[in-house]
């Protein structure tokens, strides 16, 4: 597929040592007009320190207090820390305050009354920090929250939206290294690769078993239930394994699209669970998707069929699927989320062999997190100039 017109928006930058050519540095033209600014901004009041008669015989500014007026400049942004267990990257903070006045929410906390009106966008990375009514409430100059990430589940955008702020998410830098976790989760679950590392590893293995089978993913029929721009992308690789691919959406593609990949579309869902070897959701979590995978549906599956998710875990009823997969009504399941996340460590998922369940890492790569950053600056600074925004996020 072709990149988005997001993702049009970005050139290539040098590479430190042992970086990936997959970063990206952004030239929208809303981050653009702002460092253009911001930049003649800043001359024109060095300048006038420079030239002001007032000034004579006076120090020049340190390189500090240049450092704290430049900063000044910038459009304040809220995040909930920097580093830590929850907090931002500290090389995604790095490319954040070549934007943004970066502001902590224990630094907003200590400091409401004079921070609060600094505020005009949130980053919120990985859920954090939480939007609330009385957030929203305390920062009077708010226009935008930024999600890094594509699903907004946490987040109540008509809420916000009531505040006159934009909600923004980065559907086009997650595509490729989700669907990525999509295969590597059917391959692993189909050949047993979990089961089999603790085998070769254990000390109590003394040889392998000749009866140690898994099943093949080649040829197989790969069921997609949600075929976005990441369904698409795992399709183009399933292909790649010659499989017979079907796919359940809320709008048919293109004649075009489904030739391309050699997908072939199920108007009923109850059609393709019937069919698949493999079922994988890539669906977003929304009131008509929650519990989407039930007993009923489980049941409509092949007794040898893996079900695979990479969306939400609230889409699967998790007590049927630990009914299905103990009565072997499904061979097998593979997981990168759950609900919670992670599990109390004493749920009955965790106790089964016939799944894997992965830390919700499906966008967990240094390319992604590092495009969705950027995508995530594009959307904030857009709105902040008032120019198009790449990925919104409406209220429904």
């Amino acid at each position: 597929m072709l990149r988005s017109k997001a993702f049009s928006l970005l050139k290539p930058i040098p590479l430190m040592s042992g970086q990936s050519n997959l970063a990206y540095k952004l030239t929208h033209p809303a981050i653009a007009s702002h460092g253009l600014h911001c930049h003649g901004r800043i001359a024109n009041y060095r300048q006038r320190c420079k030239t002001c008669p007032c000034n004579a015989g006076r120090r020049t500014i340190s390189a500090a207090q240049a450092k704290v007026m430049a900063e000044t400049e910038l459009p304040g942004i809220l995040i909930l820390d920097i580093g830590g267990t929850h907090g931002v990257l500290e090389h995604l903070a790095a490319l954040l305050k070549k934007h943004f006045h970066l502001i902590t929410m224990k630094e907003f906390l200590e400091h409401k009354k004079e921070m609060s009106k600094k505020i005009q966008s949130v980053f919120v990375f990985e859920g954090r920090p939480t939007i609330d009514r009385e957030l929203l409430e305390s920062l009077p100059n708010l226009k935008v929250i930024g999600n890094s990430g594509v699903g907004v589940d946490h987040l109540d955008v008509k809420m916000i939206s009531e505040f006159g702020v934009k909600v923004t998410n980065t559907p086009h830098a997650v595509a490729d290294s989700t669907a990525d976790i999509g295969m590597a989760l059917m391959l692993a679950s189909a050949r047993r690769l979990v089961e089999g590392c603790q085998v070769a590893v254990s000390p109590d293995t003394k040889c392998f078993a000749v009866d140690w089978l898994g099943v093949e993913v080649t040829r197989a029929t790969l069921g997609i239930i949600g075929m976005g721009s990441i369904g698409y992308k795992v399709a183009q690789r399933a292909r790649a394994f010659d499989m017979r691919i079907l796919y359940h959406n809320r709008h048919q593609r293109s004649q075009e699209e489904e030739e391309a990949v050699g997908a072939h579309y199920c108007e009923k869902m109850e059609d393709l669970l019937q069919q698949a070897d493999f079922v994988m959701l890539i669906v977003n979590l929304t009131p008509e998707t929650h519990k989407l995978i039930g007993k009923k549906e489980l049941g409509l599956m092949k007794p040898t069929a893996t079900l695979i998710n990479i969306s939400r875990g609230a889409v699967i009823d998790q007590d049927a699927l630990v009914e299905a997969l103990s009565n072997k009504v499904i061979r097998a399941a593979a997981l990168d989320v759950t609900y919670p996340e992670p599990l109390p460590r004493d749920h009955p998922l965790l106790k089964l062999n016939n799944i894997i369940i992965t830390p919700h890492i499906g966008t967990a790569t240094v390319q992604a997190i590092r495009m969705m950053a950027e995508e995530a600056i594009a959307n904030m600074l857009a709105v902040i100039n008032g120019q198009p925004i790449p990925s919104e996020v409406c209220p429904k």
